[in-house]
């Protein structure tokens, strides 16, 4: 039996409303979902000033090869957008929490519930339409990489999926953990396939 977690809230009129909302929802245990975004936000910035400048990294990471290859920073969409994005990405999950019977969260088809409140707030445009298909490169198949790859979202894409991965993995047992693994596994796949499609 699913047991809502409380009476919808208010729909946001503004930014400062919007993030207001989620820092009142949580993620998970101890972090909102405000903070969750800020937190692969900074992921991204960190990764993509080591690609720009090579600098160091300063968090924990685990890259794959072909994060180096100069077509990916070519065909990255400009930053302020990308970490807007990524900073709002979840924005719908205080609309679609609810609590199972032993307390857990789930966010149903919060993708599509957070791009419908960004595109009802601000519109169409290059963030709505990556947050709406945020969750696309982590659930990707191999038939799926020559769609992903005829987009101009693809390296965006990609770099962020990074970024989300080892954010989450800083709370939920590392890089050594296996649903790190897993994801950080399917993700380089994905990425050595695009790359190999963008250059046939």
């Amino acid at each position: 039996m699913m047991v809502v977690a409380n009476i919808t809230p208010t729909l946001p009129s503004s930014r400062s409303e919007l993030r207001t909302l989620m820092r009142k929802c949580e993620q998970m245990q101890g972090m909102s979902v405000l903070e969750h975004g800020i937190s692969v936000a900074k992921y991204y910035r960190d990764l993509l000033s080591h690609l720009q400048t090579g600098s160091s990294l300063k968090y924990e990471w685990k890259l794959p090869e072909w994060v180096y290859d100069p077509l990916i920073l070519e065909s990255l969409l400009p930053t302020n957008d990308v970490l807007t994005y990524l900073v709002y990405h979840d924005c719908g999950k205080p609309l679609c929490i609810y609590f199972d019977d032993d307390g857990r969260r789930h966010f149903p088809d919060h993708a599509n519930v957070s791009y419908e409140l960004w595109q009802g707030m601000f519109g169409d445009s290059d963030v709505a339409w990556l947050i709406k298909h945020d969750m696309e490169i982590h659930l990707a198949r191999a038939s799926d990489s020559e769609r992903i790859a005829d987009r101009k979202y693809w390296a965006t894409q990609l770099l962020a999926g990074l970024a989300e991965v080892h954010s989450n993995a800083s709370m939920f047992g590392g890089i050594e953990s296996t649903s790190f693994k897993i994801k950080h596994k399917n993700l380089s796949k994905m990425g050595k396939r695009i790359l190999s499609l963008k250059k046939d």
